[in-house]
């Protein structure tokens, strides 16, 4: 192949009548380069956004509360089990109080039963009461117990209501959403936070039905943010279906926590799918006229012929000849 070097035009500095009759004038430096055998890394391009890894939405688990405070805000780091906001308590204290009372009664009461129903079955034998009455007795110590029991749930109920007067982190993770305010008063299950669970990415690239046999879990990825930063991510999953409208399919790419990149940003990338051998030229042997990509093929008998080409990949200095 010759290689047009650019820059390297050379004239003759002197011209002779006979020197020009006997042998044409040289008017292009150029060199010849054969065609390599190259190990080139397969890439498959693609595009995608940015997401959460699982998102984690935290709210109230109690009703008609006082928000009294606020301990996070947006892009806070938290650990599971960590206190994010609280709510007024007296009221739900003032309940456990109520219930922890009532047990307390539920539980005299059944003593009580329970004592004159082992008194009313001691005199069964003397006759002094009747079976009727002795089953009376029986079952009133039966119905104490239960109230008791009922009493203890209650009470349970009341703890577990104090106990989410706190909100706590169900992970670890960063949040990424608020809308808790102090001093609103809201219902059950309203939300007050959002959470990117472990602070864990990952990166949805789209990719083609035709280019989804490609790709393996455990393929190597990297991925490109907006900024230009570049990270390395591994493929931990491929979707099981194919979007009918688009005919793309979504591949799921985890990612290390990088600060340029965010839930919700895009980014493009190519998975690395190995290594092949491929037939490849100089690149600056290659011109390119009106949209075509040609090489000038060097013959035996020293004269030049234009060949268009199509080129494939690239490595440095080198283009793939397909």
């Amino acid at each position: 192949f010759l290689l047009a070097s650019a820059g390297l035009w050379s004239y003759s500095s002197a011209t002779h009548a006979q020197d020009s009759a006997k042998s044409p004038r040289p008017a292009l430096t150029v060199q010849t380069a054969p065609p390599q055998r190259t190990a080139m890394t397969q890439r498959l391009a693609a595009n995608g956004n940015v997401a959460a890894w699982q998102e984690a939405s935290i709210g109230a688990e109690s009703n008609g509360l006082r928000l009294t405070e606020v301990r996070v805000n947006v892009g806070d780091s938290v650990k599971a089990g960590q206190v994010l906001a609280t709510f007024a308590a007296e009221m739900v204290q003032a309940d456990v109080a109520q219930a922890r009372a009532s047990l307390l009664e539920a539980k005299a009461h059944a003593a009580e039963a329970a004592s004159n129903a082992e008194r009313a079955r001691t005199l069964q034998a003397s006759g002094a009461l009747s079976a009727q009455q002795i089953e009376q007795y029986t079952t009133a110590a039966q119905a104490a117990q239960a109230r008791v029991e009922a009493a203890q749930a209650l009470l349970q109920a009341q703890q577990l209501r104090l106990q989410h007067t706190q909100v706590r982190a169900p992970d670890h993770g960063v949040i990424s959403a608020r809308s808790a305010t102090v001093g609103a008063v809201v219902g059950a299950g309203t939300e007050l936070f959002r959470m990117v669970r472990k602070g864990r990415l990952e990166w949805r690239a789209e990719v083609t039905a035709t280019e989804l046999g490609r790709l393996r879990p455990g393929t190597a990825a990297q991925v490109t943010a907006a900024s230009g930063a570049s990270v390395q991510g591994q493929l931990r999953m491929v979707a099981p279906t194919v979007d009918p409208q688009t005919r793309n399919a979504l591949v799921y790419v985890d990612l290390p926590a990088h600060p340029d990149l965010r839930a919700g940003m895009f980014a493009r990338g190519e998975f690395l799918l190995g290594q092949s051998d491929a037939l490849t030229v100089p690149q600056e042997a290659l011109v390119v006229r009106e949209g075509f990509t040609y090489l000038f093929v060097l013959g035996a008998d020293q004269r030049v012929q234009r060949l268009k080409v199509q080129p494939g990949r690239r490595a440095g200095e080198r283009v793939e000849i397909l």
